[in-house]
């Protein structure tokens, strides 16, 4: 099951990457982790950007406000989402089928 926590009025999500996919898109859930596959490679900072830009254009807010706080160099990351809720998160998980 996925883990939500908040850092004040931010929203901590753990993430685990899956780089060099087919495509980009959620893939459910890896332990207690979201897990998204991307088709970008792990080299040079290429699937950190990758995953900032998808989770914000996914959550519908502007990839400002979509932060990597920990994993830069590991598969297994924790995400800070600004302004959004937990509620508002699952939301939109949910009509994505995850």
């Amino acid at each position: 099951m996925l883990k939500l926590r908040y850092d004040g009025n931010d929203l901590i999500v753990k993430v685990y990457i899956q780089p060099r996919s087919a495509k980009n898109e959620l893939a459910g859930y890896f332990q207690d982790a979201l897990k998204i596959r991307l088709r970008a490679a792990p080299v040079e900072g290429e699937a950190n950007e990758a995953c900032r830009v998808f989770l914000a254009e996914k959550l519908g807010i502007s990839k400002s406000r979509v932060k990597i706080v920990s994993g830069l160099t590991n598969r297994h990351k924790q995400v800070k989402i600004s302004g959004l809720t937990d509620s508002q998160f699952k939301e939109i998980l949910s009509r994505e089928g995850i």
